[in-house]
């Protein structure tokens, strides 16, 4: 791994893999939708969609095509605390890339009238969203445990905020926000640090710093019941706890925490629930991490009448990882998923630049496959058995249920007892 900080603070990092075709790179922001004002909720995600829609010299329609031309493969997304432009083509066509990625990141011209035509395809991913049910009862279940923080929103934002957006709007929090010191160019694959310097290094080093902007509040997380009534088959669940930051020197354990009790096929939710009672199609595991705090929760789709037992069952579950030990068969089989999912994931050049710049975002360093793997082997089950007491608390659990409840009161005592 190579880095250069450029006089403004822009960091460009690169690993250099010399036994591919390909290259990746990815232009990093560490903005997100937790930097939004309740009004705002929403800007970071309509920018990602409108950074493909024109420039001073490309139109939307040049940008696909070029794009295309070199059959290269090119993405954006936002989360909570990044947004990132990427794509990937073959080592032949990376001065091209380059060029492309680079023009539209910093000569975006967010016109009045790609932002009225770029609506109702917002509307149209919203209501993608809220018609999926399994992926919809994750965004309620955010706001019941995060309530009014930001991370309690939806990042796609509201269908009355993006009416209100303009170009203007736009502008503003874009010149606010995307300041270099928060900006990462990452590449990975068949290319020289020094040729990716010379490409980026002139245009990115014009990028000016402007004024400081709120730092990021700390939520508390709330413990509740939410219930949402809607005509469909299922009732669809999460159960949301407190978890801890994605630089907690805890959160080895907790990835072994989340792999044993939800986060795959042999896990004990998946096995007991799915394979030996037959209760659900879908139930996981999952855990949430930002800069400085957390969310574990699980997920499960079932028949209204099935709704006690079940989550019964993961309440069992998680009263069993506080009070037993883990058996060490079960830890080893954890740890050698973790490490395997490590290393084949290291032979992709897209997610090899996608660790180059979460690495820099969140620790200012690489951190090596084998600290890493080291770190995961130190885990015991006394370590695991710690964090499931400091985390599985009853009076901090949160649980959101969609689905044809028919406004019965009886159920939020249901999931009560």
């Amino acid at each position: 791994m190579k880095k250069t900080t450029l006089s403004n603070g822009v960091r460009i990092l690169t690993k250099n893999m010399p036994f591919v075709r390909s290259v990746s790179m990815g232009v990093w922001v560490n903005v997100g939708a937790r930097d939004e004002s309740a009004s705002e909720n929403g800007l970071s995600h309509l920018i990602e969609h409108m950074i493909f829609k024109g420039t001073r010299k490309r139109t939307a329609f040049q940008i696909a095509k070029e794009f295309d031309a070199i059959g290269g493969h090119t993405n954006a997304f936002t989360s909570f605390e990044n947004t990132c432009y990427h794509a990937r083509v073959m080592d032949t066509h990376f001065n091209t890339m380059v060029d492309i990625l680079t023009d539209i990141f910093l000569n975006s011209e967010f016109a009045e009238e790609e932002v009225v035509k770029e609506r109702p395809v917002i509307f149209q991913e919203i209501s993608m969203v809220e018609d999926n049910p399994e992926e919809y009862v994750h965004v309620l279940s955010g706001r019941a445990f995060w309530g009014d923080n930001p991370l309690g929103r939806s990042i796609l934002g509201t269908r009355e905020n993006i009416l209100a957006f303009t170009s203007e709007k736009i502008k503003t929090f874009f010149n606010r926000f995307y300041q270099p010191s928060h900006i990462v160019i990452a590449v990975a694959g068949n290319v020289s640090h020094e040729r990716i310097v010379e490409l980026v290094g002139p245009a990115f080093s014009a990028v000016k710093t402007g004024p400081g902007f709120p730092g990021r509040k700390t939520p508390a997380g709330y413990a509740q019941i939410k219930l949402h009534q809607r005509d469909l088959e299922q009732v669809h669940i999460c159960l949301g706890t407190r978890g801890i930051s994605i630089t907690d020197p805890k959160r080895y354990a907790f990835s072994l925490l989340n792999t044993i009790f939800g986060g795959n096929m042999s896990s004990r939710l998946f096995q007991k629930i799915r394979e030996h009672r037959g209760l659900a199609y879908a139930v996981y595991s999952f855990i949430s991490s930002y800069e400085d705090t957390g969310m574990f929760g699980a997920y499960v789709g079932v028949q209204p009448d099935k709704v006690r037992e079940t989550v019964g069952l993961i309440m069992e579950e998680m009263r069993l990882l506080k009070k037993q030990p883990v058996d060490e068969a079960e830890l080893n089989d954890a740890k050698n998923y973790t490490k395997g999912n490590l290393l084949l994931a290291s032979e992709s050049v897209d997610n090899q630049m996608v660790r180059l710049a979460q690495n820099e975002i969140n620790f200012g360093r690489t951190v090596p496959l084998q600290e890493i793997i080291d770190q995961v082997e130190a885990i015991s089950a006394t370590d695991i058995g710690d964090l499931a007491v400091e985390l599985f608390r009853e009076d901090r659990l949160a649980v959101t249920a969609l689905g044809p409840l028919n406004g019965d009161e009886s159920f939020a005592d249901l999931l009560l007892t």
